[in-house]
């Protein structure tokens, strides 16, 4: 099943924080294969639970599904992905 994608707003500021190289890339990987791998994703736990993960090298792309659609609401680098929660 394919998925429509839709980004939080706060997704500027986490792409903002990287090389535009490293941006590109990121958003090419997202619109090219999410959608078509996001229900075989893994599942988060514990703080992050309901919420999955897309590995892109060192980065994560931390996303819920919802119905038709992808919600984008973290990409982050490995290291930082997990360390804050995220706001509704």
């Amino acid at each position: 099943m394919a998925y429509s994608i839709r980004y939080k707003e706060s997704i500027r500021r986490d792409l903002k924080a990287l090389d535009k190289a490293a941006a590109r890339h990121i958003l090419d990987a997202i619109e090219k294969d999410l959608p078509k791998k996001a229900a075989s994703t893994p599942s988060l736990k514990g703080p992050f639970a309901g919420l999955r993960k897309y590995r892109i090298g060192d980065f994560r792309v931390i996303f819920v599904i919802l119905d038709k659609e992808i919600l984008i609401p973290r990409i982050a680098h490995r290291k930082e992905a997990y360390k804050k929660p995220l706001r509704p």
